[in-house]
């Protein structure tokens, strides 16, 4: 495929100098968008996927439908814990993705995950990848001493619009990061690069979900991560 996006050699470039490269994980790392499997799973798939399709059409602020999901789904952790036994992480892993990680870990590139997705089902997707738990930024489950559902942590930045972006801000600020790098399928994704003290190029991933809005805005748009693995010099001829 031709390459396509905005700033392709930029995006190239500053991936092979980028001391930090942040990845989405639905649809990204994954292959799944984790709260849409937790709700089939309970048996609640359409209620929420109405409500995520309010989300996505603007008519409903991002936390308030964040919430709104969790009070129809209402997951205990023993649930969570049941749906990850029926759906291992390292089935939902993209295909490439645990290669294109190791070979940024391989060139001293840190790699951070962060989601709107939940901290719990992250995690051990992260631990396949050797992502440590420290370098996950996710929204985090709540429950109570028996396991019953009690909510989700209303401070975690990726909680509210915006909050993917200020994460990447602030981890790049708060480690000193001359260059950093976001990849991932969605518009919230792509907000990373569009802030001030962002990232420094947005890689937009369709390998699972093609969004013209991510196609046409990227800096640079791949389907396969074998074409960054190639921009890292880590690709087959």
């Amino acid at each position: 495929m031709t390459a396509c996006g905005r700033r392709v050699e930029h995006a190239k470039s500053t991936l092979r100098a980028a001391q930090a490269v942040c990845f989405d994980v639905d649809s990204t790392v994954i292959c799944k968008e984790g709260i849409d499997e937790l709700a089939a799973f309970l048996g609640v798939g359409e209620q929420v996927a109405a409500l995520t399709a309010s989300a996505m059409g603007g008519s409903t602020p991002f936390h308030e439908a964040l919430a709104a999901r969790l009070a129809v789904m209402k997951p205990t952790r023993q649930q969570l814990d049941q749906m990850l036994e029926a759906h291992p992480p390292a089935e939902m892993l993209t295909p490439g993705i645990a290669e294109l990680i190791k070979a940024l870990g391989q060139q001293n590139k840190r790699v951070f995950l962060v989601s709107g997705g939940f901290r719990q089902m992250i995690e051990p997707v992260a631990a396949i990848l050797n992502v440590p738990k420290t370098d996950i930024f996710a929204n985090n489950l709540l429950f109570e001493a028996d396991g019953n559902f009690a909510g989700h942590d209303e401070a975690e930045p990726t909680s509210r619009a915006g909050g993917k972006a200020k994460v990447v801000a602030d981890l790049k600020a708060a480690n000193g990061f001359s260059t950093v790098v976001m990849v991932g399928d969605g518009a919230t994704d792509m907000e990373a690069r569009d802030i001030p003290g962002g990232a420094d190029a947005f890689i937009g991933f369709g390998g699972i979900q093609v969004r013209e809005k991510v196609k046409s805005g990227a800096c640079w748009f791949v389907m396969d991560f074998k074409d960054i693995m190639e921009a890292l010099g880590n690709g087959s001829a």
